[in-house]
């Protein structure tokens, strides 16, 4: 047998991975890297265990490894052998540090896919993302006490698989609080996973691939993937101080017509619109519903935060006027409790219930019960809406706060204008220079700002001029200390 190093290999690895893992890897290294071939004698046990300073008792548990995997066999009073034929040899690679990779296999997709980014902006001292909501606010202990309810008190016949529109009791609690909070009713509400899945769905089972979609010029970049995704191809409308503009919607649909297609969804976001948290007037919501009523284009209202509005009572959504039932009404409870709750609800005509549901059961075909029951009983309690007015207060002091500094800053000429918002949990902010390289400039200073490219549809009309400040997830103290970071004189 020739000489081979296996102190070497075993250095190789993880020093916290156990002794006889070590010593089973660095000889799969050298079998691979063929050291040792097919059919070679490996060392006696005692003369290995000399070899490494170590005892029997691990060397035999690293050949006994081995040949559970395949690598190695044994013969009664012959030893220890490697395998003629190598497990996983052809279609596996073996790193320097022993671990196993696939090797790359020539995958065909069939989709376009959005690369997803890994960049968490939780991760960051200072995080301006516009819609992530305080969760240190939550009421966990309460919360905690409905959740132990739930398990103590289950309904047994809903745990098993049945009807995925939703908890019964938890459809219930959402009806009541649309009819009482947001002029909503006679809609049938189908719960999902985040607002994401609701997109996703409604892409499927209304979008051909060649469709024509409209949307924002500056909106949620999340839900034009889901519709690119199902083939459809988007079209910007214009937007200006006041929102999306009717004429520029008009002159889309008039556009799509010519060239013999037509336009089957209109995503907006009417009241806080994403990102530039401007609230649709109600002419103007009436001029766009006439608009797809005429041409019998399907409106998806993205209410995402309606909860958080300031100044005075939000306008009711457009499904709260739609006489044709043809608006899907999409929130969600992400930004009420927190994202990893993962609850949305669609409020839609009678219609297209059957269908959404239908197509949700391929995704999964079973609803988290135990936590829409909690958050069932958290409603009826009436603890949820005292949350809601509690954290509305909060976070408008913070949106306060945070206009007032940056009356500061615009005032030291640091920033150009923005507009403060009647709702919502960020700021739109026009600046003086690149809003791409002040944001470049604020994670040197662990600061997470999303600018104006992160929105655009077309980016040969990024103006690359605006960010959006989100201030609800932090403290005023921690605001101002976060917008020191950005608009000092470092960053300018």
């Amino acid at each position: 047998m020739k000489q081979i190093n296996f102190t070497q290999l075993i250095n190789q690895q993880p020093p916290k991975k156990a002794k006889y893992l070590k010593i089973s890897t660095a000889l799969r290294l050298a079998i691979n890297q063929g050291l040792l071939a097919p059919g070679e004698q490996l060392p006696a046990a005692r003369e290995l265990a000399q070899q490494l300073t170590s005892n029997r008792h691990t060397i035999m548990a690293a050949y006994n490894e081995l040949i559970a995997e395949g690598w190695i066999y044994s013969l009664q009073r012959s030893g220890y052998f490697v395998a003629d034929v190598l497990p996983i040899a052809s279609s596996k690679v073996i790193r320097a540090d022993g671990s196993v990779s696939n090797s790359s296999f020539d995958w065909q997709f069939t989709k376009t896919l959005h690369p997803v980014t890994q960049e968490q902006a939780a991760n960051y001292r200072f995080n301006f993302a516009g819609g992530t909501p305080d969760t240190s606010l939550f009421p966990f202990a309460e919360f905690k006490s409905h959740l132990n309810e739930a398990l103590n008190q289950p309904d047994l016949v809903s745990l098993n698989y049945g009807d995925n529109a939703g908890f019964p009791p938890l459809i219930e609690q959402i009806s009541i609080y649309l009819r009482k909070a947001r002029s909503l009713q006679d809609r049938e509400i189908v719960i999902t996973n985040g607002s994401q899945e609701a997109l996703y769905t409604l892409a499927q089972i209304l979008l051909a691939s060649g469709d024509s979609v409209a949307v924002e010029a500056l909106g949620y970049r999340p839900a034009w993937n889901t519709f690119s995704n199902a083939g459809a191809n988007l079209i910007a409308i214009a937007q200006d101080d006041g929102g999306i503009i009717p004429e520029s919607f008009a002159q889309a649909v008039a556009t799509q017509q010519k060239k013999g297609t037509s336009i089957k969804l209109l995503y907006l976001t009417p009241l806080h619109q994403y990102p530039t948290t401007v609230t649709l007037s109600v002419t103007r919501r009436q001029a766009i519903y006439r608009i797809a009523q005429q041409h019998k284009i399907a409106i998806i209202e993205d209410d995402y935060d309606h909860e958080f509005h300031y100044r005075c009572q939000p306008l009711a959504p457009m499904a709260s006027d739609d006489p044709q039932g043809l608006v899907i009404y999409l929130s969600t409870f992400s930004k009420v409790m927190f994202p990893g709750a993962r609850i949305g609800f669609m409020a839609v005509d009678a219609p297209l219930r059957d269908a959404i549901i239908s197509y949700k059961t391929i995704i999964n075909h079973k609803v988290n019960v135990i936590t829409q029951n909690a958050i069932a009983r958290w409603m009826a309690s009436g603890n949820f809406e005292r949350y809601l007015r509690k954290v509305t207060k909060i976070y408008q002091q913070r949106r306060d706060y945070m206009i007032d500094q940056l009356s500061q800053y615009q005032q030291q000429n640091k920033l150009k204008s923005f507009t403060p918002p009647d709702g919502g949990m960020a700021v739109w902010v026009e600046l003086n220079h690149s809003a791409k390289q002040f944001a470049q400039r604020a994670k040197l200073n662990d600061a997470f700002v999303q600018f104006e490219h992160h929105f655009m549809l077309n980016s040969a009309h990024d103006t690359d001029r605006f960010i959006r400040l989100g201030f609800a997830g932090m403290a005023p103290d921690k605001l101002e200390k976060g917008l020191a970071c950005l608009f000092d004189h470092k960053n300018n």
